[in-house]
């Protein structure tokens, strides 16, 4: 099977699509990345056919602030972009990550089927839950599914927006206004951050998370036997400023190592027993007592996945929603508002109660419920069958 993976550059979103790409070629498939211009080196040295996706420069009309002008109005241009490029991958398939619609789009213009991958928990609308990124669990009783009702009716008018965008979106590059969505969604996470609903899509697989390491190189971390926390910093946009700076005040002198996991230039004043910089996150997963982190689902799902408790910082976007789900899972302290005082507290509370990691080994558990990416997908156009991925 030849399947074309389409994502844009943001890591959270990039990462996952090269990981299902390895996913697709140790089923013995062909896979072909389109991503953004930051990751394809990195993504060709580890093997993967990568092509430029075009159409991702901002455009003087776009509006950065408007998410349903951002996603459906920019998706019918990156359409357009991929469309003679998709057309020479000659694919079978087409797998279009949720914030890149253009994928999905410029498939259903060339009659291919496509799946959309969502690397996160199911973040649809659900009659029987409080909106997403409230950060709430279902009401109950009459008070409490009244407010719920209340609130989904107050992000219904954004709902049917972005609703209206998306339709003139697909008018404007001759598609039916109606969209019939793609024949499966992967769900890119753990059991143990998804929420039960009355009403999920049948279409909708929870297939595991999709961890992809950028490098090879594997950080230093400080010797010692003291516990080991691990920083790592949010890569969106949205994320809490400040972090590590507030990290490293709160836990000076607390007896503890710390090694930070960055992107970007880490800083050059670190103490004696902290560590920065760009390397593997799973080596020191192996080894931490505890993560603080922006509770990005990427980086939230690996210390789950290594049975690490989390301190959460969240930022903007979907980290409250993410933090709130695995605090209520009990795997998780919340922090906010962040100081280095309330950092430095909360990952002293974790440490001395083994309660949150015996809660985080249980959400790793739930990695065995998961299905199989790629036969997901391969179900959907009749592909034969595949082992489960390791």
């Amino acid at each position: 099977m030849r399947v074309a993976v389409v994502a844009g550059p943001d890591p959270g979103h990039a990462f996952p699509a090269i990981a299902l790409c390895h996913a697709f070629r140790r089923a013995g498939d062909e896979p072909i990345l389109f991503t953004g211009a930051r990751w394809i080196a990195p993504a060709a040295d580890s093997g993967l056919d990568v092509r430029l996706l075009k159409g991702l420069t901002p455009r003087p009309e776009d509006d950065d602030m408007d998410a349903g002008q951002r996603i459906h109005s920019r998706a019918a241009f990156i359409s357009t972009e991929l469309l003679p490029d998709l057309r020479s991958a000659n694919v079978d398939l087409v797998v279009s990550d949720i914030l890149t619609a253009g994928g999905g789009l410029a498939a259903e213009r060339l009659g291919i089927a496509w799946v959309e991958l969502s690397p996160h928990p199911l973040y649809a609308p659900s009659r029987g839950l409080p909106p997403i990124g409230s950060g709430l669990t279902p009401g109950t009783g009459i008070r409490g599914r009244l407010r719920d009702k209340i609130m989904r009716a107050a992000t219904g008018r954004s709902i049917a927006q972005g609703k209206a965008q998306r339709s003139a979106a697909r008018v404007g590059v001759g598609l039916p206004a109606e969209d019939p969505g793609p024949a499966a969604r992967l769900i890119a996470t753990i059991p143990a951050l998804e929420v039960p609903r009355p009403d999920w899509p049948t279409e909708a697989h929870v297939v595991g998370p999709l961890l992809w390491e950028p490098t090879s190189e594997v950080l230093p971390v400080p010797s010692g036997t003291d516990p080991l926390v691990m920083i790592a910093p949010s890569t969106a946009f949205t994320g809490a400023e400040g972090m590590l700076e507030m990290a490293l005040d709160g836990l000076a002198g607390g007896g503890v190592r710390v090694v930070a996991s960055m992107l970007d230039e880490p800083p050059t004043d670190l103490p004696s027993w902290a560590a920065a910089g760009l390397g593997r996150q799973d080596d020191p997963l192996r080894r931490a007592d505890v993560v603080v982190c922006g509770s990005g689902h990427g980086l939230l799902a690996k210390a789950l996945l290594h049975g690490v408790p989390v301190v959460a910082v969240p930022g903007g976007g979907d980290q409250w929603e993410l933090a709130k789900r695995a605090e209520r899972q009990g795997s998780a302290v919340v922090v906010r508002p962040a100081t280095a005082a309330s950092i430095g507290d909360a990952v002293r509370r974790v440490l001395s109660d083994p309660a949150y990691a015996t809660a985080a080994a249980v959400a790793a558990a739930t990695l065995a419920e998961v299905e199989d990416p790629v036969a997901v997908c391969r179900g959907v156009i009749g592909f034969g069958t595949v082992e489960p991925c390791a």
